[in-house]
């Protein structure tokens, strides 16, 4: 017998573009499939069944026009799926992703501690603690305005995720020129400025209060003396920051940036 009340199965064809097929088994990338489903789920939770994070999506289209994340699937339909456009002219669709954050700041997972670290080199704002809950890292995001940087795309199951970005290389020097690239964060670079410890925002500091702080020997060879507002370390461009000027000037070359 029939089971009259029993959810109806339904068909509908996909194509995903361009980053988006990161997430997709070899077999579906770069072309159209069909995906079945009971019932009449929304396209946002048909996509994340799938494998797609919302958050890397700003464009749906089905059958020729643009939807939102609630529009709920029918069956038979075209939906065709597309990440962040960096310079196509999309003003009259419907864009999926929130505007960008104006001040950039980043919560980072417990796999990416050494991205943590090279961003504040970079001067960017960077939370990380490798005991931080996935559901930390999304309240932080939420309350802080701040961007995840994830290698678990398990975090973007959240709902509430707004801003986040699943980081493919894992290769640290990589993970650094692909954040960068991805996000067009190339011209906000602020090298030492910031504690690539604790995160905390340098200042100048006279060299004269400095005694008993640092060896008698570095007060002599250096003029010049940061402090770390956070954890009051102090720094000096030694032999450690010209490593770091010369990673930063590869950094640069490689990412093309002025």
């Amino acid at each position: 017998m029939i089971d009259q009340h029993a959810p109806t199965p339904r068909t509908s064809y996909f194509r995903f573009y361009e980053e988006l097929n990161d997430f997709l088994p070899q077999q579906q990338r770069k072309r159209l499939f069909s995906y079945r489903y009971i019932g009449k789920p929304s396209v946002k939770d048909t996509v994340e069944a799938i494998g797609v994070p919302h958050t890397e999506i700003d464009l749906i289209v089905i059958d020729g026009v643009s939807v939102t994340f609630d529009y709920k699937l029918k069956g038979n339909e075209r939906v065709s799926v597309y990440p962040v456009f960096e310079l196509l002219d999309i003003q009259p669709l419907t864009h999926l992703r929130p505007k960008p954050l104006r001040d950039t700041k980043f919560v980072v997972d417990a796999n990416l501690g050494k991205l943590a670290l090279k961003l504040r080199l970079l001067g960017f704002d960077t939370l990380y603690n490798n005991k931080f809950e996935d559901s930390e890292i999304v309240d932080i995001s939420l309350h802080e305005k701040r961007i995840i940087l994830t290698r678990d795309k398990g975090i973007f199951k959240y709902s509430a995720v707004t801003h986040g970005y699943w980081v493919r290389s894992d290769n640290v020097d990589r993970q650094v020129r692909e954040v960068l690239q991805r996000l067009q964060l190339e011209n906000s670079l602020k090298p030492f400025t910031r504690c690539s410890y604790c995160n905390g925002e340098f200042e100048c500091i006279d060299k004269s209060k400095l005694n008993g702080r640092v060896p008698k020997k570095v007060l002599e060879l250096f003029s010049e003396f940061y402090e770390c507002q956070g954890c009051k370390k102090i720094y000096w461009k030694g032999t450690h920051y010209k490593r770091i000027v010369s990673w930063l000037n590869e950094l640069t070359v490689n990412n093309s940036i002025n």
